[in-house]
C-alpha cells in the first residue's frame, strides 16, 4: 500500500468527503444527513481560520480523511487545534494513512503557530489510541466535557437538513 498523498481538500473534494463522513458514521451506527455534511464541509473549507481538511489518497483512491480545527486558547496562550475527525477505510487500514495524516496535521499546525493539539478518542477504541499515542498525543489527565447547543451533524432532522440542497 502507497499513500499517493495526504492533501489539503478542496471544494470540489466535498462529495468524496461526505462519502467517507458517511461511511465513517456507519461503522459508529450513526446515520448522517447528507445536506448537514456538505454544509459543514463547505464552511470550513471556506474560511481557513477555522482550520483544515486533508483527503488521503491511496493509490490513486479516496482512502481516509481528517479535519483539523482551531480555536484559541487562554491556556496555551494562542491557538489550539483539534483533530475533529480522523477515519481511514477499513480495507487501508494498518498501512500507515492515519499516521501520516497526522504528521501533515502536525506539520500544518507548527505552520500556523498552534502551541497545543487535541483528539477525542472512545474510551474502547484501543486501536485509535495506538495510532494516536505513536503520533505524540498523551493523557492529559481531564475529562472532555460537552454542553451541546445544536444538534450534532449525525442528530439533525434528516427531513429538514436534506430538503436544503
Amino acid at each position: 500500500m502507497t499513500v499517493t498523498a495526504v492533501r489539503v481538500a478542496q471544494v470540489s473534494d466535498v462529495p468524496q468527503l461526505v462519502a467517507l463522513m458517511a461511511e465513517f458514521y456507519a461503522e459508529s451506527g450513526y446515520p448522517l444527513p447528507q445536506a448537514a455534511a456538505i454544509r459543514t464541509f463547505h464552511a470550513l473549507l471556506a474560511d481557513e481560520r477555522l482550520g483544515r481538511v486533508w483527503l488521503i489518497e491511496c493509490d490513486g483512491e479516496p482512502a481516509g480523511y481528517v479535519v483539523l480545527t482551531v480555536s484559541f486558547s487562554i491556556e496555551y496562550g494562542g491557538l489550539r487545534g483539534f483533530v475533529d475527525d480522523l477515519f481511514v477505510r477499513k480495507r487501508f487500514r494498518r498501512g500507515g494513512l492515519a499516521a501520516a495524516a497526522l504528521a501533515e496535521v502536525r506539520n500544518a499546525c507548527v505552520a500556523l503557530g498552534v502551541r497545543a493539539l487535541f483528539v477525542e478518542s472512545d474510551p474502547d477504541d484501543e486501536g485509535a489510541q495506538r495510532v494516536y499515542r505513536r503520533s505524540g498525543f498523551a493523557s492529559s489527565n481531564r475529562l472532555l466535557l460537552t454542553a451541546s447547543l445544536a444538534p450534532a451533524v449525525h442528530e439533525a432532522d434528516i427531513s429538514d437538513t436534506d430538503q436544503e440542497q
